[in-house]
């Protein structure tokens, strides 16, 4: 079942073990539970990182299901965008953007400029990208009116 195509199940994500379901489809491809929208997606690499950051949020930093959007869209300088995931707080509010890349992807400026890009128009205080083997997480400082890095996420109050 695991063809070349599936390697990056393989590769070693800098992520707790967590079970998924997984099954293969007609058409040869996999898919993935996905546990907050309670269906299953197709199963590429992106998605495999975005189904662990979701299962790390939940599990480690304990932020509600509820809290959850995924993949929405928005709009920035009229073009259309999606979002991977972004935690509101419990106000609703956007409380944690967080963008996930392949395996392969490097984390770069130019795809940490990505998420910035996506949080003018959502304003969270914390952003978040992972390529599920590095993760960059960021602070938005008042003072001086950019991002810090951070060790840790915040937990939701």
């Amino acid at each position: 079942m695991m063809e070349h195509k599936f390697s990056f199940l393989q590769e070693s994500l800098n992520f707790p073990k967590f079970e998924f379901k997984i099954k293969e489809e007609e058409s040869g491809k996999l898919s993935i539970f996905d546990s907050l929208r309670k269906k299953y997606l197709i199963l590429t690499p992106e998605e495999w990182v975005r189904q662990h950051i979701i299962q790390v949020l939940i599990q480690k930093y304990l932020y509600p299901k509820s809290l959850f959007s995924l993949e929405k869209g928005l709009k920035y300088n009229q073009l259309q965008k999606r979002f991977d995931v972004l935690v509101h707080d419990r106000s609703g509010r956007p409380f944690l953007l967080v963008e996930c890349k392949a395996p392969d992807v490097r984390l770069t400026q130019k795809t940490a400029e990505q998420v910035c890009v996506y949080n003018k128009s959502i304003n969270a205080p914390y952003i978040g990208i992972t390529n599920g083997k590095q993760h960059l997480f960021l602070k938005y400082d008042v003072e001086t009116g950019g991002f810090i890095q951070i060790s840790e996420l915040p937990s939701i109050d």
